[in-house]
């Protein structure tokens, strides 16, 4: 589930090589704002990558079953949903559509999100 509007034009970027992405681990993107790739139970994730509850990277936390938890106050999300799972944090996380073409892992980001070093795929999403 994606909790970005449906009608927000957005684009595919590529952002690693899906041999780079370890399993239960996550990879910070330098996109403006950051977003965070995982893959947990065998499937892929994207979602911003800073915690609700404080300004810390969640790309440094803990992933397990498809959570992942801050490692500055362990709050813990849903990579699937993005739901704020357990206090200190209570507001969600964006998510971000996945894909594997060619051996890379593409995430359909907001146009407006800044993805000056990743590499835009293609135009999706509304005019």
């Amino acid at each position: 589930m994606t909790t970005q509007p449906t009608d927000e034009k957005t684009h595919w970027v590529a952002v690693m090589a899906e041999d780079d992405l370890v399993d239960d681990e996550g990879v910070r993107i330098a996109t403006t704002p950051a977003v965070s790739v995982y893959r947990s139970d065998g499937e892929l994730f994207c979602i911003d990558d800073t915690c609700t509850h404080e300004t810390y990277s969640l790309a440094e936390g803990w992933v397990e079953n498809c959570v992942v938890e801050c490692a500055l106050h362990m709050a813990k999300f849903d990579l699937r949903t993005g739901a704020a799972l357990c206090t200190p944090a209570f507001v969600p996380l964006r998510t971000h559509r996945t894909r594997v073409r060619d051996g890379h892992i593409e995430v359909e980001l907001p146009i407006s999100y800044d993805t000056a070093l990743s590499t835009s795929i293609s135009d999706v999403g509304a005019s």
